[in-house]
C-alpha cells in the first residue's frame, strides 16, 4: 500500500475481491463518489402495520422496490458488502459512533457514521463466489428527504441536487422467508452537518409518536449486518 492510495479505498477493494466479485486496482474506488453518512436504524419482527404506514404518510415520500444481497460471509468486521438491486456493488466502511440519538419520550438509538463506494462491477451471477455466502433482502421503501435550511425543516420526496439533507425510509422487508419493517434515518452531506441535520429530522418525525404502541429504543438499533447476523435463520 503507498500513501498516494487512502486504506480506505484499498480496504474497498480488497472487500469486493474477498466477496468473489474481482479485485478493484488500487485508485479505482478514490476515482467512485464516497459519501459520508450518519444513519440510526431499527428493525422490528412481524409486517408492517396500516398505522404506522398511516403515521409516516404525513410526509411527501417517494417509493422504490427492489432486491439487495448482502456479504454474509466471510465476515468482514466493519464492512458491508452488497449488490443494490442486481446494480452495483455498493461497500461500506464503518467510521465509528458519536453516540446516542434521542428523541425524550419518542425514540433513541445509536449513531453510526458511515462511508460507502458504488463500484461499476458487473452485476452478481449465481455461479460467480463459490465461497462467498450471500443473504437476499427485497424491500419496499417509503422515502422522505429533510433538509434544515435557516433552522426550518423542510420535507420533500426526492433530494435537490447534492444539497445536505436527511432521508427518513419506512421499509418493508422479506429475508429468508420472514417479514420485518425497519425505520431508519440516514443524513448525508459535509462531516460538520450530519449530526444537525440528523438531530433536527429525528425530532420533527418523532415529534408525533409512533402508533400501536411502537417503541425505537437501543434493543431494536442496528445496521443490517447486524440485523442479519443475529435474527432468526440466519445461519441458514
Amino acid at each position: 500500500m503507498t500513501s498516494a492510495v487512502p486504506a480506505h479505498d484499498t480496504l474497498a477493494g480488497l472487500a469486493v475481491a474477498v466477496a468473489g466479485r474481482g479485485w478493484v486496482p488500487p485508485g479505482q474506488a478514490a476515482a467512485c463518489e464516497r459519501v459520508r453518512s450518519l444513519e440510526v436504524r431499527w428493525f422490528f419482527p412481524g409486517r408492517l402495520t396500516a398505522a404506522v404506514a398511516r403515521w409516516f404518510g404525513r410526509f411527501p415520500a417517494r417509493t422504490e422496490s427492489r432486491e439487495d444481497i448482502y456479504l454474509l460471509d466471510p465476515p468482514l468486521p466493519g464492512v458491508s458488502v452488497k449488490v443494490r438491486g442486481g446494480g452495483p456493488v455498493e461497500v461500506k466502511v464503518y467510521r465509528g459512533s458519536p453516540g446516542i440519538l434521542e428523541v425524550p419520550g419518542h425514540a433513541r438509538g445509536r449513531m453510526e457514521a458511515w462511508q460507502k463506494w458504488a463500484l461499476p462491477l458487473r452485476p452478481l451471477s449465481r455461479g460467480s463466489s463459490e465461497t462467498a455466502r450471500w443473504r437476499q433482502v427485497r424491500k419496499r421503501r417509503l422515502i422522505s428527504r429533510f433538509s434544515l435550511t435557516d433552522g426550518q425543516i423542510v420535507a420533500r420526496s426526492q433530494q435537490r441536487g447534492h444539497e445536505p439533507g436527511c432521508d427518513v425510509e419506512l421499509t418493508e422487508l422479506r429475508a429468508n422467508g420472514e417479514d420485518w419493517w425497519s425505520l431508519a434515518l440516514e443524513a448525508t452531506g459535509p462531516v460538520g452537518l450530519l449530526r444537525s441535520q440528523l438531530q433536527a429530522t429525528a425530532a420533527h418525525v418523532f415529534a408525533q409518536p409512533l402508533p400501536d404502541g411502537v417503541e425505537p429504543g437501543p434493543d431494536y438499533s442496528r445496521s443490517y449486518l447486524q440485523w442479519l447476523g443475529r435474527r432468526p435463520g440466519a445461519g441458514k
